[in-house]
């Protein structure tokens, strides 16, 4: 009894002492991102001479005004405001001033599911950890099972989507309070973290084909998703089309097939559906 009240006052600590950690992560100064929307306005002859909000596409570029396309990648805003007054003061305008502002952060976003108090979409203002992330969703759930699994969305270029999902321990994290096993997520990562396996169902099984890494039958748990089997099972293969996810679900006279857009899913537009004990997901292929 005392080791649970022990593990249960560190969890405790962890959480409460999150803010503190983060303190100087927070001062860390925001990169402009892909989907970004930005306010940029332009000063000179002690008149505005521009306006506009601007939405920074997957490659980090906006249509800058008078000068044209214009890479953010990597900037802040000060910088790209740095960056945009050199130009305008050299063919456009005397003593120019230039303002950026994020109107709205759309590229730091992160996705979480499973034995958590609020699963969903989340976007923040810097690099999030694992935990940050799990605070955010207001902590796992006390039935929540050891392992979370972190999936890098194959929608992002820079990534390999036929990497398996990685790993983390969270009884070394949640537990033990062990910093070391808190990743630092990329944007667009989404996050499972499975409840303990209950004696009760685990005769039930989903069943997982298609365009996965790894199809096969795996235990159904309490508050499964449509997307979080498809993370235990490896994750999406390259020629995998997610927004073609299907449901299959056996009835008592019928098939019930539920068409479900897993890309939405990743992207917050839409809520992953639960499954039921004996559902069979079925990821398409991609048409080429």
């Amino acid at each position: 009894m005392s080791k649970l009240k022990d593990r249960g006052i560190r969890v405790l600590l962890i959480y409460a002492l999150l803010p503190v950690f983060l303190a100087g992560a927070q001062e860390k100064p925001y990169l402009i991102g892909p989907n970004d929307v930005l306010t940029i306005i332009i000063y000179a002859g002690g008149q505005k001479q521009h306006e506009s909000d601007l939405t920074v596409s997957v490659s980090g570029k906006i249509n800058a005004p008078f000068i044209g396309d214009f890479s953010t990648k990597g900037l802040t805003t000060d910088q790209l405001q740095k960056e945009m007054a050199k130009i305008l003061a050299k063919d456009f305008f005397v003593d120019p001033e230039v303002v950026v502002r994020v109107k709205e952060y759309n590229s730091l976003h992160y996705y979480i599911s499973g034995a958590v108090r609020k699963p969903g979409l989340y976007k923040t203002t810097s690099d999030a950890s694992l935990l940050e992330l799990i605070a955010k969703a207001e902590g796992a759930l006390p039935e929540r099972g050891n392992t979370a699994y972190i999936m890098r969305h194959s929608s992002n270029p820079d990534k390999d989507p036929t990497a398996e999902p990685i790993k983390v321990d969270l009884i070394r994290l949640l537990d033990k309070g062990d910093m070391t096993a808190n990743p630092v997520l990329q944007p667009g990562d989404v996050v499972y973290i499975p409840s303990k396996e209950s004696f009760n169902i685990a005769e039930s099984k989903i069943y997982v084909d298609g365009e996965v890494k790894n199809p096969g039958i795996y235990e159904y748990q309490q508050g499964m998703t449509a997307l979080s089997a498809c993370i235990r099972a490896g994750g999406f293969s390259r020629f995998a089309a997610p927004n073609r996810a299907q449901i299959v679900r056996q009835k008592e006279t019928e098939v019930e097939v539920i068409k479900i857009n897993l890309d939405s899913v990743i992207k917050g537009k839409i809520s992953d559906a639960e499954l039921k004990p004996g559902d069979r997901i079925h990821i398409p292929e991609a048409w080429l």
